[in-house]
């Protein structure tokens, strides 16, 4: 058996609209790929030339020049490979996303992505006109019928590429990260390879990009199905992958990577959505409020895996509620991860706070009020200190406390970022545990002590939640399965319960809308995926007229 046709799949981490930066790239890849693999063609994702998702940007005539000159610069730069990759192809008034392949110092062929998704994180049809037709493409003796991403969900496509003579379809991808995402991905790949009866090669691009990871992952599978190759996640690679000629038809062959578990794929997206949100800002680095719970701690962790302890930096703010424990606990996990501590009480600007307030208020603040303008004390010391030294603010709120309202707007709510934003409670105990797996950066205590936000006395999380092992499975009922109060109580939950927690989700709607953007690893996260009304009457709790 011999190699027909040698690949290089190019996953690579775009920059959304640095178009220089992204073509300089594609250039750099594209020669290494010649040069030191020997490819007769390298493939790079959708959208490579401008990133994904560009969203409005696509409506900038600007951009669209851009990308004409750069496609020119790549086409130039490296004649002697076939390079495969995907943009933003505008023609008279309408725009395509489609993939281009250039040789020999020109475009020698094109193809427009024909099935465009447009639910969940994805609005294409905003942007882009379909395709129609398959487009065939010679490389090293084979046969290769383009495709993009969506395109390979729907077996017809592949269908359509195999009566047009396709031998191998090759998918460009820009394909998000959630739970679960790369057994889907496989699934669909296979069922498109025994509709079409061709094997398949799949380049997914990597990095985060706003709320969205892309976890690379890209491979190869033959006609049957199987997995032939396969890059590691959530990382930059160039998967070389040789297609051969059997006895039995074309089988393209390269290196298999270990796919991470569930907990520790979580984990590598949160950090990689972390590295890239702070980078690609042109952040220097981030500051957090940590203490001494469980949120902040693994909110530490991730960022200085993510970013270096250099350049994290960890504030303790007690108030008279703090127990002595947790500014121990917060000093402990910032020695144990090296990165720089501060601790700045709280009493001073509380007390001023109160002064001023209780002409206004007609006495001092109390019950909430007096809390949450601890919490906002907080969230001014640490805006402060993003300020003076261009550090972003991590908020190190989770998903159930976003789901039910229970975080101070303006006050831990305040950041420019949200690590934990859709990570339900149970599971940053999850992942606490997996990372002191690696090793022990968060104290066991931490981990065992009952969850409190210390803005009272004794206060404690189940003060005024339902405990997290009974809320979570209820939030993942109501806001990912888009079940009712009445539907989830008869999974075996208390109905009173389910309606007073359904009740808390749609009464917040309004603190979730001014939240910060943070790492997507579920179905369905606030932000982009879930768009409801802050203003409306309709109640799930009211029967069906």
């Amino acid at each position: 058996m011999t190699a027909s046709l040698r690949l290089v799949l190019a996953q690579a981490d775009f920059c959304v609209g640095d178009i220089a930066g992204n073509t300089a790239r594609i250039i750099d890849l594209a020669r290494t790929a010649r040069v030191e693999h020997g490819a007769h063609a390298v493939v790079f994702p959708e959208l490579a030339v401008t990133g994904y998702p560009p969203e409005d940007l696509l409506f900038r005539p600007g951009l669209h020049r851009r990308v004409r000159s750069a496609l020119d610069a790549i086409a130039a730069a490296e004649p002697d490979i076939h390079v495969v990759l995907g943009y933003p192809e505008r023609d008279g008034a309408n725009t395509y996303n489609s993939a281009a392949v250039f040789h020999g110092g020109r475009q020698v062929a094109n193809y427009r992505k024909q099935r465009l998704p447009n639910y969940s994180v994805f609005d294409e049809k905003r942007y882009f006109e379909p395709g129609t037709a398959a487009t065939i493409i010679e490389l090293g003796g084979v046969r290769v019928g383009l495709s993009i991403c969506e395109d390979i969900w729907a077996p017809q496509t592949a269908v359509q590429a195999a009566s047009a003579g396709a031998e191998l379809i090759c998918n460009l991808n820009a394909s998000p990260y959630h739970m679960g995402k790369a057994v889907e991905r496989t699934n669909a790949v296979t069922a498109a390879a025994h509709a079409a009866g061709l094997p398949v090669v799949y380049v997914n691009t990597v990095g985060g990009q706003d709320e969205l990871i892309f976890d690379g992952g890209s491979f190869a599978l033959d006609a049957r199905g199987v997995v032939t190759a396969l890059a590691p996640s959530f990382v930059e690679d160039l998967l070389v992958v040789d297609v051969e000629r059997t006895a039995d038809g074309l089988v393209p062959r390269g290196a298999l990577a270990t796919t991470p578990d569930a907990d520790a794929a979580v984990y590598q997206a949160l950090v990689l959505g972390i590295r890239d949100y702070v980078r690609k800002n042109r952040f220097k680095g981030c500051v957090l409020g940590l203490s001494g719970g469980i949120d902040s701690a693994l909110t530490l962790a991730l960022a200085v895996d993510a970013l270096g302890a250099e350049c994290v930096t960890a504030v303790s703010m007690p108030s008279r509620y703090t127990a002595d424990m947790s500014i121990d606990d917060a000093r402990e996990e910032a020695a144990r991860l090296g990165c720089a501590f501060h601790v700045v009480p709280i009493e001073g600007p509380v007390k001023a706070f109160g002064e001023v307030l209780t002409p206004l208020l007609g006495g001092d603040a109390d019950g909430v009020t007096a809390q949450n303008i601890q919490a906002r004390s907080r969230g001014v010391i640490l805006m402060a200190q993003s300020n003076a030294t261009g550090n972003i603010v991590l908020a190190t709120g989770n998903k159930s406390e976003m789901a039910v309202g229970y975080a101070t707007l303006y006050g831990d709510m305040a950041g420019g970022f949200a690590p934990l934003k859709d990570i339900p409670k149970t599971l940053v105990y999850r992942l606490s545990r997996w990372r002191n797996r690696i090793a022990e950066v968060i104290p066991p205590r931490v981990i065992e002590r009952p969850p409190t936000a210390e803005l009272a006395p004794d206060q404690k999380d189940s003060d005024s939640l339902p405990p997290y092992e009974i809320l979570d499975p209820i939030l993942e009922r109501y806001i990912e399965q888009d079940m009712t109060p009445r539907e989830i109580a008869e999974h075996g939950f208390d109905i009173e319960v389910v309606r007073r927690v359904a009740q808390m989700v749609d009464r917040n709607e309004y603190k979730r809308r001014q939240a910060a953007p943070g790492v997507r690893i579920s179905k369905r996260a606030f932000g982009r995926d879930r768009r409801f009304p802050i203003t409306s009457r309709y109640d799930e709790q009211q029967p069906s007229s």
